[in-house]
C-alpha cells in the first residue's frame, strides 16, 4: 500500500544496483554510495528519483577527481550513461536541487555540494 510519507522511488533496495554507475563516492562502494544519496535526499525532504541518484553522483565524481561540472558536464554525463534526458530536464534538477539546499552554483557557473549536505554525506549531519 502507497505510503506518502515514505519516500520511494518504485524500485525494491534489492534493484538498486542497476543504478551504479561505479563511482565510488567518498570511498565507500557504489551500493553504500548510492544509500547514502538517497539518505541525503531524504534528510532534504526530497524524493529519489534516478537523475538525483544520477548528478549528484556525477557531482561528486567530478569533484574526486578535482573537476567541476555545469549544467552541460552533467548533462553530458547523463547521456555517457545512457540515460536519454533533455538538457532542459537536467538543468530543472540542477535548479530544483539548489533551492533546496543540496548543491550550490558557483560563480563559474559550475555546481558543487553544499557544505551541509557533504556533512551528512560523511555521516557528520
Amino acid at each position: 500500500m502507497y505510503n506518502p510519507q515514505v519516500p520511494t522511488d518504485g524500485h525494491s533496495s534489492a534493484a538498486d544496483s542497476h543504478f551504479d554507475s561505479g563511482t565510488l563516492a567518498f570511498g565507500k562502494t557504489p551500493e553504500h554510495g548510492n544509500q547514502r544519496i538517497r539518505h541525503l535526499l531524504k534528510c532534504f525532504g526530497l524524493r529519489t528519483s534516478l537523475i538525483r541518484l544520477k548528478v549528484i553522483d556525477a557531482l561528486l565524481s567530478a569533484a574526486e577527481h578535482g573537476r567541476t561540472l555545469g549544467v552541460r558536464g552533467v548533462h553530458s554525463h547523463m547521456l555517457e550513461l545512457g540515460i536519454p534526458l533533455s538538457f532542459l530536464s537536467v538543468r530543472e534538477v540542477l535548479k530544483r536541487l539548489c533551492s533546496e539546499g543540496v548543491i550550490t552554483l558557483n560563480a563559474d557557473k559550475s555546481y558543487s555540494l553544499h557544505a551541509e549536505a557533504a556533512k551528512v554525506l560523511e555521516g557528520r549531519e
